[in-house]
């Protein structure tokens, strides 16, 4: 009897022997794996909150769950340059295994601090210019990510404009000065404006208070174009407020403008990309390199239009435009 239970002793010690290995072996493979993310927003700001949903749901969609088998270190930075560049450094000293940066102010202060943690951006209208990928094609180093538009994009917000205000001869396009995106959009509105019968002028703002003096100066007639920049999304409640109350037919990049109140949109998804650079993240933390990731474009474009900010303006909307909207707000 002893010799049996002393065989069943044995036995149970060399099956534990040979299952604490795989059980450890087990653990790494499941190891916590640990995202950065760098946004210029908010916290409370609902507009990021969805994006960041929809990164989320993209991570669990490729078998992370969070506080399982991924961590994420999210820094709300604000689009404040100082503080992006503070939030930037805290990231970088924590050494996740990738880090998630919208926009080409968190980018270059990522890449400035550090020249070796994989970065996956969106929201960067230009990175070959801005010198974070060689090209779109092959990005050739440690950064890559999803484009935020073509510049080219601007012209057709001053085309959306000419429709919806036939008469208008004059338009002002809101701009951050500071921001290439803001030169690059009003060059594109600007070469389009001649065929078009339409003068345009920039407006420069960088804060809340040149916003409301642009806006409160625009003659009457005359037309409003929001290009797309940190800036114009931080104040975008102010922007749509000021449009409506100095009854100003006004076009946005974005669909949560409209949401907000404003007029009409057009532009890319601005939350389709960042259940895109989950992806990205995914395929960088199963081993693949962000060299070896293509720079996309966006791939959905969206047309909207707010129906009853039309009626307080007085305008009536053709009917083809209405047609083409993917989605019409009454």
């Amino acid at each position: 009897m002893l010799d049996a239970r002393r065989r069943e002793f044995i036995t149970l010690l060399g099956g534990a022997a040979v299952a604490w290995p795989l059980a450890a072996h087990a653990q790494q493979g499941e190891r916590m794996r640990r995202i950065g993310v760098l946004l210029p927003a908010a916290e409370n700001d609902p507009e990021f909150q969805a994006r960041m949903r929809a990164f989320q749901q993209g991570l669990l969609e490729s078998g992370w769950s969070i506080g399982r088998n991924v961590q994420l270190d999210v820094r709300w930075a604000g689009p404040n340059a100082a503080k992006i560049r503070q939030q930037a450094e805290e990231l970088v000293v924590i050494a996740p295994d990738v880090i998630f940066a919208t926009g080409g102010t968190p980018v270059a202060a990522l890449q400035q601090i550090n020249r070796s943690l994989p970065i996956v951006f969106v929201q960067v209208p230009d990175p070959v210019g801005a010198g974070f990928v060689d090209s779109l094609a092959q990005p050739g180093g440690r950064v890559t990510g999803f484009t935020q538009y073509e510049y080219g994009v601007g012209a057709k917000l001053l085309e959306l404009l000419k429709e919806i205000l036939p008469s208008a001869t004059r338009a002002v396009v809101l701009r951050d000065p500071a921001s290439p995106d803001g030169i690059g959009q009003f060059a594109a509105i600007q070469s389009a404006a001649p065929s078009l019968g339409v003068e345009v002028r920039p407006a420069g703002v960088r804060e809340a208070g040149e916003i409301e003096r642009a806006v409160a100066n625009i003659a009457s007639g005359s037309g409003l174009i929001v290009t797309a920049s940190g800036l114009a999304i931080l104040h975008r409640e102010l922007i749509v407020t000021l449009a409506s109350r100095h009854r100003l037919p006004a076009v946005y990049p974005y669909r949560f403008f409209v949401i907000d109140g404003g007029l009409i949109s057009y532009g890319p998804s601005s939350i389709d990309p960042y259940k895109r650079a989950a992806g990205y993240v995914d395929r960088i933390l199963k081993g693949e390199k962000p060299a070896d990731l293509p720079v996309q474009a966006p791939t959905r474009y969206e047309l909207v239009i707010n129906l009853k900010t039309a009626k307080t303006l007085g305008l009536e909307l053709p009917p083809s435009l209405l047609a083409r909207a993917d989605e019409v707000i009454e």
